[in-house]
C-alpha cells in the first residue's frame, strides 16, 4: 500500500464528542505513519495547533473558498468528523475531485447533509462507531445512493497516555461518589437525575460535569450533596479520578458510541448505563459494567458497587483489559482505517 496522506476538514477541540473523536483518531493515524494535514474552517486554536504539531500534523490556514491553493488536495483524501460547516462547503472539496470520508457521530442525518446528497450525491466512504448507529442510518443513507460496501464499522480510538488507570478506592461506610459527564446539552441529561441518585440505598455524593442554566432548569436545584461543574472546569482525567461510579442517563439523546464510557473504562470508573443504544455494544453486563432496564435498576447496581469493593475493582480491571485488547485496540482500529483508505484507492 502506498503512503497514506490525509486532509482533515475541521479541527479538534476540548469539548464535544466529535471534536474529541477527531484528536484521538488522528493520533492513531500518526502512530501508524499516516501524513495528516488540517484544513480548519476558522482560525485554529493556538494550543491545539501546537498539540497537533507535536505529533507531526500540519495546519494549513487557507479559506475554504481558495482550496485550489492547497498542494495535493485535488484528488486527495479528505476526512471530516461530524462537522456541519464542512457539510455546507463539501461541494468545494468535491469540485477538486477529493475522495471524502464522512465520520458522523450522530444517529441522525444533518439537514445540511441531506441537502448535499440531493445536490451532489453521497460521499465516498462512511465510518460508524457502533452497529446501532449503522442500523439507524443505513436505511436513510441508501435512499441517497449510499451502498453498504461504502460503510465501515470502526470503534472510537483512544490516546492511551491521556487517561491513566487510577481507580478511586472506596471504603465501606463512606459515601459513594457517583456522577456523569457530557457536553452541555439538555437532551444528554435525564430530568430524573436527582431522584435516581436519591434512590441508591447507600449514602452518596454526586459530581456532575457540564452544568449550565439550561441543565439547571431541566434538573432543578441540586441537592446539598451534589457538586455541579461547568463544562471544561476539569479535564476528563481529573474528573474521573474523583468518581467511584458513573451513572449515565440521557434525557432524549440516543448514544452512538459514548466517549464518556470509553474514558470511564480507561480511568477505572465502573459504568452503570441504560440498556440500549451503543451502550449494549460497549458494556458486558455484570462483567465490565452494568446495563439497567429502569431507574430502580440503575440505583440497585450503583449500591451493589458501593457494598462490594472487591467486585468493583474486579469490574474496572476487566473493563480496562477489554478496552485495551478489543474495543480500543490500536492495531485493530488501524486495520479498519487502513481498509477504508484502501477502498478509496481501489475505487474507480
Amino acid at each position: 500500500m502506498k503512503p497514506i496522506r490525509l486532509f482533515v476538514a475541521g479541527y479538534p477541540g476540548d469539548m464535544g464528542g466529535a471534536n474529541t473523536e477527531c484528536w484521538h483518531t488522528v493520533a492513531l493515524w500518526r502512530r501508524f505513519g499516516a501524513e495528516v494535514l488540517f484544513l480548519p474552517a476558522a482560525a485554529p486554536d493556538p494550543a491545539w495547533r501546537e498539540r497537533l504539531e507535536r505529533i507531526g500534523c500540519r495546519t494549513i490556514e487557507l479559506p475554504w473558498d481558495d482550496l485550489r491553493g492547497v498542494n495535493g488536495l485535488a484528488g486527495g483524501t479528505v476526512v471530516s468528523f461530524c462537522n456541519r460547516t464542512f457539510l455546507r462547503d463539501a461541494g468545494r472539496f468535491r469540485d477538486l475531485g477529493c475522495r471524502i470520508v464522512w465520520v458522523g457521530c450522530m444517529n441522525w442525518l444533518f439537514p445540511e447533509e441531506r441537502t448535499h446528497y440531493q445536490r451532489c450525491g453521497p460521499f465516498d466512504a462512511y465510518v460508524f462507531q457502533s452497529r446501532f448507529q449503522q442500523t439507524e442510518l443505513l436505511g436513510q443513507l441508501e435512499k441517497f445512493g449510499v451502498r453498504a460496501a461504502q460503510c465501515h464499522l470502526i470503534r472510537g480510538a483512544l490516546v492511551w497516555d491521556a487517561i491513566g488507570f487510577r481507580p478511586l478506592p472506596h471504603r465501606r461506610g463512606t459515601p459513594l461518589v457517583v456522577g456523569r459527564i457530557s457536553r452541555a446539552a439538555a437532551d444528554k441529561f435525564s430530568a430524573n437525575t436527582w431522584p435516581i441518585y436519591r434512590r441508591i440505598p447507600y449514602p452518596v455524593r454526586a459530581r456532575v460535569m457540564a452544568w449550565d442554566p439550561q441543565i439547571a432548569r431541566k434538573l432543578g436545584e441540586p441537592p446539598p450533596w451534589a457538586e455541579c461543574l461547568p463544562a471544561g472546569a476539569e479535564t476528563a482525567e481529573h474528573f474521573f479520578q474523583r468518581l467511584h461510579c458513573m451513572i449515565q442517563v440521557n434525557g432524549g439523546a440516543q448514544e452512538n458510541w459514548p466517549r464518556s464510557g470509553l474514558e470511564a473504562m480507561a480511568a477505572g470508573v465502573p459504568v452503570v448505563a441504560e440498556n440500549r443504544w451503543g451502550w449494549r455494544e460497549m458494556i458486558r453486563h455484570g462483567q465490565t459494567g452494568y446495563l439497567a432496564d429502569n431507574e430502580d435498576e440503575l440505583a440497585f447496581y450503583a449500591a451493589r458497587l458501593a457494598y462490594d469493593e472487591d467486585l468493583r475493582m474486579e469490574m474496572v480491571s476487566r473493563a480496562r483489559k477489554v478496552l485495551e485488547e478489543e474495543l480500543a485496540n490500536p492495531e485493530v482500529l488501524w486495520e479498519g482505517w487502513r481498509n477504508v483508505f484502501e477502498s478509496l484507492f481501489d475505487a474507480p
